[in-house]
C-alpha cells in the first residue's frame, strides 16, 4: 500500500518570476471581463502579492485534499524508487497493475542486479519503454548493492547519482518513503503552476526553485499532491473546470474552461467529486 503523504530538501534559489505573456487578442475576447480584469490584476502583481496568493492557494487545496498521498503503491524506499521509475510515461494505475507479481519476484536491490534482463522485462512490459527500464532498474540495484549495501540512500545528492533516478525521482522517494519535504515536478504540476502564474520557467528544476521560494518548507511534499491531486481531477490540460474550480477567485487563468458550475461538473474527477463539488457550490476560494 502507498504511504500517506509525509514531509526533500533542495535548494530554495531566489529565480525571478516573470509575469505570464499577455493573451492574444483572440484568447482575450471570449473571457468574461471579470476573467480579464482578474489576469490585469495578476500582471501587476508584486512579489509580495504573489507569495501571499500562492500560500492562499495551497491552504484553499488542503481544504479541497484534505488526505493526499502518493498514489503509486509501495511498502519500502526500493519498492518506490522502483515504481516512480516504472511511472515514466506511465499511469500510475497501470503501474500499480504491474508492481504486487514483479515486488513479490525481486524483493532485494540484489535481485535487481542479478535479474535476468529476459524476465525482468516481461514483468514490466505493460509499463511501456520496458526495456530502457529494465536497464535502469539493473543499473539502479548494482548501484544501491555496490555503493549503499543495498540501501536505498535518503539524500538528494546521493539519490540523483543512481541509475533512472532524478530530481522527481528523487523527491518522490525523500517525500514519501523518509518524510524529507520535495517539491515534485511532474507534468502536472509544472503545468499548473505555470496557468496559475507562479512562475513561467518551463525548466522542471528552475520551477521547483521558483515555487520553492513562494512556498513554506514544511508545505512542499503535501503541496505537490495537492497540485497534482488537482491537476487530475479538476484542471485539466484542454478543458479545465472552472466553475467547479476551489481556486477560481485567486487563478489569473479562470475562464479557460467553462465557467459554469453545471458544465463544469461534469468535467471533475476522482473520489473527491462531490466534495469538491459542495465546497465549489459554497464559493470555498
Amino acid at each position: 500500500m502507498s504511504k500517506p503523504a509525509t514531509l526533500s530538501s533542495s535548494a530554495a534559489a531566489n529565480d525571478p518570476v516573470t509575469p505570464p505573456a499577455d493573451p492574444p487578442a483572440e484568447e482575450e475576447s471570449v473571457r468574461s471581463p471579470r476573467s480579464r480584469r482578474r489576469a490585469a490584476r495578476r500582471r501587476e502583481e508584486t512579489r509580495l502579492g504573489l507569495v501571499r496568493r500562492a500560500r492562499r492557494m495551497n491552504r484553499t487545496l488542503a481544504v479541497a485534499f484534505p488526505e493526499v498521498w502518493c498514489e503509486l503503491d509501495f511498502r519500502t524506499p526500493l519498492e518506490l524508487a522502483v515504481a516512480t521509475i516504472l511511472s515514466a510515461q506511465c499511469t500510475d494505475k497501470r503501474v500499480n497493475e504491474v508492481t504486487p507479481a514483479l515486488f513479490a519476484r525481486y524483493q532485494s536491490a540484489r535481485d535487481y542486479a542479478e535479474a535476468s534482463r529476459t524476465e525482468l522485462e516481461e514483468f514490466i512490459r505493460p509499463t511501456g519503454f520496458y526495456r530502457n527500464k529494465a536497464t535502469s532498474l539493473m543499473g539502479l540495484g548494482q548501484a544501491l548493492v555496490e555503493k549503499f549495501d543495498g540501501d536505498v540512500p535518503h539524500t538528494l545528492d546521493e539519490l540523483v547519482t543512481l541509475p533512472g533516478v532524478g530530481r522527481k525521482t528523487a523527491n518522490v522517494i525523500l517525500g514519501n518513503a523518509f518524510g524529507v519535504p520535495g517539491l515534485t515536478v511532474d507534468t502536472h504540476f509544472g503545468r499548473l503552476v505555470r496557468r496559475w502564474a507562479w512562475t513561467a520557467e518551463t525548466d522542471p528544476v528552475k520551477v521547483e526553485s521558483a515555487v520553492a521560494d513562494l512556498i513554506e518548507k514544511k508545505e512542499w511534499t503535501l503541496l505537490s499532491h495537492r497540485v497534482i491531486f488537482h491537476g487530475r481531477r479538476v484542471c485539466h490540460a484542454r478543458k479545465p473546470a472552472c466553475g467547479a474550480c476551489v481556486l477560481a477567485r485567486d487563478c489569473p487563468s479562470y475562464g479557460e474552461g467553462p465557467t459554469s458550475l453545471e458544465e463544469a461538473a461534469a468535467l471533475v474527477r476522482g473520489p473527491e467529486t462531490e466534495h469538491l463539488l459542495a465546497l465549489a457550490r459554497k464559493g470555498v476560494s
